[in-house]
């Protein structure tokens, strides 16, 4: 599969692009998930996204988002994969792609994430540790887990 990859802040986005990525995070968060959650957060301005595009469609996105927002350490959240490219490696491609754009936006550090629990294992082959107890997250149980880059 071919895809085209796009990385900017919030201020390099354009505002097609912007409702598009906001679209898609409502799309598959609140309806498909039926999760009722403050989409709009006041982190978008301050995160990097980061994105998929196949055939003009976003097919993957990520949002990354620098130590001190919504952890101590750079995070990575808001990970969506397209339900027609599930299953295809593009999940792995993506969380490949955003842990090294984390790393060369914000330099060498542990990255955290909030994971939904039943994609525990995903993260774990990714270099994932679990290090909280589950936790429900406006009504889907989550995991805080650290993938550790400096040892």
């Amino acid at each position: 599969m071919q895809y085209n990859w796009k990385l900017k802040n919030f201020e390099e986005l354009t505002n097609r692009e912007l409702y598009r990525i906001l679209k898609l995070r409502t799309e598959v968060f609140v309806v498909e998930q039926e999760c009722l959650y403050p989409e709009l957060d006041d982190k978008d301005y301050l995160c990097l996204h980061l994105w998929a595009e196949q055939d003009g469609e976003i097919v993957a996105y990520t949002r990354l988002v620098p130590a001190g927002i919504s952890y101590l350490q750079p995070s990575i959240g808001r990970v969506i994969v397209v339900k027609e490219a599930r299953g295809t490696g593009l999940s792995q491609l993506l969380m490949h792609k955003s842990i090294e754009a984390t790393l060369d936006a914000f330099g060498p550090q542990d990255i955290q994430i909030g994971a939904q629990f039943h994609l525990k294992s995903f993260y774990e082959k990714l270099g994932f540790e679990q290090n909280s107890e589950p936790y429900p997250d406006y009504g889907i149980l989550h995991i805080d887990m650290t993938k550790s880059i400096i040892k």
